[in-house]
């Protein structure tokens, strides 16, 4: 299964960064994409099937909270996203609670139609 994963960091947690907490995060980021890349996880984009339920989780403390809820508008705004090859929706968790950005706001994941676009 394909799945998008929208990148939505909390504006207030990014300020509180100090500027050296901000490069290690973009570090994070970095070194995040080159293990999705090398682990086959990365693929191209594709369209994401109409629904108005989307899967949303954060990490806090180490724990994840995963809420199943309505399409809302959002209060971040949606700063990236990520197109994974998962095998399920508890693997596309797995692999979205490992973004950096899960831990200072949220990851929404959307389940995509067919095998993408060529």
């Amino acid at each position: 299964m394909r799945y998008l994963c929208l990148v939505y960091p909390e504006q207030a947690k990014l300020d509180a960064l100090t500027k050296l907490e901000y490069a290690g995060i973009l570090g994070e980021i970095q070194e995040y994409d080159a293990e999705l890349s090398k682990s086959g996880y990365a693929i191209p984009s594709s369209l994401l099937h109409a629904t108005t339920l989307i899967t949303t989780i954060q990490v806090r403390h180490g724990q994840i909270a995963i809420t199943h809820a309505p399409c809302a508008e959002a209060a971040e705004p949606l700063a990236g996203f990520y197109l994974i090859e998962a095998r399920d929706l508890n693997d596309a968790i797995r692999v979205a609670a490992r973004m950096p950005f899960a831990r200072l706001g949220r990851i929404e994941i959307y389940s995509l139609v067919g095998h993408g676009l060529p």
